[in-house]
This record gives structure tokens, sequence and C-alpha cells, in this order.
């Protein structure tokens, strides 16, 4: 490891984890709070999510020297917004831990890939575009509230795409944070710089939160956070084990389910900064810079109520502009893909409509129903009478 050790690849790992966290930590905090977490609660997540990344990343990444870089699963996270509304903390955990033994199972059984072939990928990125809708409308919609502070961190957001698209979503905190803090709405004093600790709930196991939370949350998951971490790595040259990989995320989120680790996936986007060449010239040295991100997602988690304050200090505003500028290409990819089949696409739409709207029945939420709007418009299209003999 010490041969292998370079000062690119550390800052490659850093940076993966700065763009990772800033991006998407927000809406974990939501995701918590629509689940009626307490502040220790959530402090807590952020210690199992932490440590949960910290040590698979660096653990995998060690175990087959090359960079495998893990992440929460961020439209998991966005799911449980929508989904978890009138779910107790307790029944969150079980359904927790029932997506986690679907992902385990998926990767130890090496059947991950013939059962995902089975949802149709334009329904999949239209669910995943229509879980994040949301984020989207809501930063566009806080303009209404904060003007100066939404637009100048819009203005950083397209400026960031145009001219350093790496640092595009850290470009617009600190443009939040910047105006933020000229307007005195920023409340740091309140921070308090303490390490985190666990807290267990002891999990009750449901069918109403099996099929609202855990089955959504495992098929996101999968759909669009696996296949695409699968695939960058290999677009990379990098041939990982994924039945192994899989199943060890799923483990890691089996054992700190109770704490808060909702879901552990491989991650896509920061995963490409650590297999790129500013990690390295030599993609055989790259995997440090996938275990310095371990390492670094591991002291996040350890300070987990630092985190927890920070976020707290901002104004909302500012929150729902950083959740929802770092979520635009992310939604616009899902719908790009969801509607570029022709025989499809309206069922895609009707995936994204229903998804997007928040329709909860029978205690179950948008994203289920999404799924089986889509699937049921698919059916009728494709469906043909068989011919008089």
């Amino acid at each position: 490891m010490l041969k292998d050790l370079s000062l690119t690849a550390v800052v490659a790992g850093f940076v993966a984890v700065l763009v990772g966290f800033t991006s998407s930590v927000v809406i974990v905090f939501q995701a918590a709070a629509a689940l009626g977490a307490t502040p220790a609660q959530t402090t807590s997540w952020v210690w199992a999510l932490g440590l949960g990344m910290g040590i698979t990343s660096l653990g995998l990444s060690l175990r087959y020297r090359m960079p495998v870089l893990t992440a929460w699963s961020t439209p998991g996270a966005a799911l449980l917004v929508t989904a978890g509304a009138g779910v107790g903390m307790a029944e969150a955990v079980g359904a927790f831990i029932v997506c986690a033994g679907l992902i385990t199972l998926a990767g130890a059984t090496g059947v991950f890939s013939r059962v995902m072939d089975r949802i149709p990928q334009p329904l999949a990125a239209a669910l995943l575009a229509g879980v994040l809708a949301r984020f989207a409308l809501d930063a566009f919609s806080a303009l209404q509230r904060e003007f100066a502070l939404v637009f100048v961190m819009f203005l950083a957001y397209l400026l960031g795409r145009r001219l350093w698209p790496r640092y595009a979503v850290p470009g617009v905190l600190l443009a939040g944070v910047g105006v933020a803090a000229v307007q005195g709405q920023l409340h740091l004093g309140a921070v308090q710089w303490q390490w985190a600790h666990p807290v267990f709930t002891a999990p009750v196991f449901s069918l109403a939160a099996t099929v609202g939370i855990a089955l959504p949350l495992f098929v996101v998951t999968m759909a669009s956070q696996n296949l695409p971490g699968v695939a960058a790595q290999r677009a990379a040259g990098f041939d990982v084990p994924v039945s192994p990989v899989i199943a060890t995320t799923g483990v890691a989120t089996l054992l700190l389910a109770p704490f808060g680790a909702y879901a552990l996936n491989l991650a896509a986007i920061t995963a490409a900064i650590c297999m790129g060449r500013e990690a390295h010239a030599d993609p055989a040295r790259r995997w440090v810079a996938a275990a310095a991100a371990g390492v670094f997602y591991t002291v996040l988690g350890l300070l987990g109520g630092a985190v927890v304050g920070l976020i707290a200090a901002f104004p909302a505003p500012l929150v729902l502009a950083v959740a929802g500028f770092a979520l635009l290409g992310t939604i616009g990819n899902g719908l790009a893909t969801a509607m570029r089949d022709d025989s499809a696409r309206e069922a895609a739409l009707v995936t994204f409509l229903v998804t997007a709207s928040g329709l909860s029945l029978a205690g179950v939420g948008a994203a289920f129903w999404g799924v089986v709007a889509g699937a049921l418009t698919l059916l009728v299209q494709r469906w043909r009478v068989a011919p008089a003999r």
C-alpha cells in the first residue's frame, strides 16, 4: 500500500467524498426527518452510513486492489422522504433489514443481473426521475422566499457545470454559504464538535413497510445505483467481481440498519473520480483513491454530530437549493433514459407522473404505485389477442 500511495490518489479520494457528501447529505437528513427521527437518531444515521461506506470502500479496495467506492443510496433517501410519511422509525428499520437481505441474496446467489433484467430500464429510470423531481421543484420554489440567495446558487451551478463540472456542487454550496454569511443567516454557534454516538432502534416488521419501503428501496438501489456502479467500473477497465461486492454491501447494510444505514451500494459518479487519470496515471495504483475515500468517510461518520449541527446552521432555502441543483443531472439522465424507447415512452411517463405525484394508497407510497401503473400501461400496450383458430 505504501508503494502505491500517492498525493494525487489521496486528493482524488477527498474530492470524491466532498462531492458525494455535499451533494446528497441533505436528502439523507430529510429522509430521517420524514421518519420522525430525533436529533440523536439523525446523528446515528450519519455515524452508521459513514462507517458503512468507509469500511466497505477501504476493505473492498484493499481486497481487490482496484478502486471500489461505495455510497449511500441517494435515490433511496429521496424515496424515504415520500414513502416514509406516516411510518415509524422501528417499522422503517424493519424495512431496511428486509431490503438489506434482498441485496445480500441478489449478490450471493449471482442472480443480480437476471432479476434486474425483468424490470424494463425505462420504468426504472422513470421511477428514479419521479422520486427526485420534487427536490428540484423545491429548489426553484425557494426563489420565492430567498431570491438573492437561491439565484446566486443557481448561477454558481450553471458556471460550475460549464467551467468545472466535477466541482459544481461544492461550488454551489460555497456560494450559498457566502451569501448566507453576508446576510447574517448562518448560525454556527450551535455547532457542537463532538464524536457521534450510535442509537440502536429495534426493528418492527410490517407488510405495509415491506411493500411500501423495502421493495421500492431495493429496486431503486439496485437499478439506479448498483447497475451504474458496475457499468462505471467496467467502463474504466476494472473487472471487479460483482457478486461478492454486492453481497458485501448487503451484509454491511444488514449489520448497520438498526443504527440508520438504510441502504449501501456501489458509487458511480463519485467512483469515476477515483478511477480516472486524475487519481493516478497508472490504473494499477488508483485503488488507493477509493481506499483514501473510505478513510475520509469513516472520519465523517465518527464526527456525525458536528455534521448534523453544520447542516442545521444553514438556512432552509440554502439546503433545498443544494439538494435540488445537485440532482438536476440525475433527473435529466433518468428522463432521457426513460423516454428513449418509443415503445415504452408512455409507460415510463405514467411511472414518472404517478411517482412524482406523491400518491399514497393503502399506506403504500407513490414509488411502488408508479412501478405498478407503468407496468400495467406497458402490459396493456403490448398485449396481443391470439388469433382465432
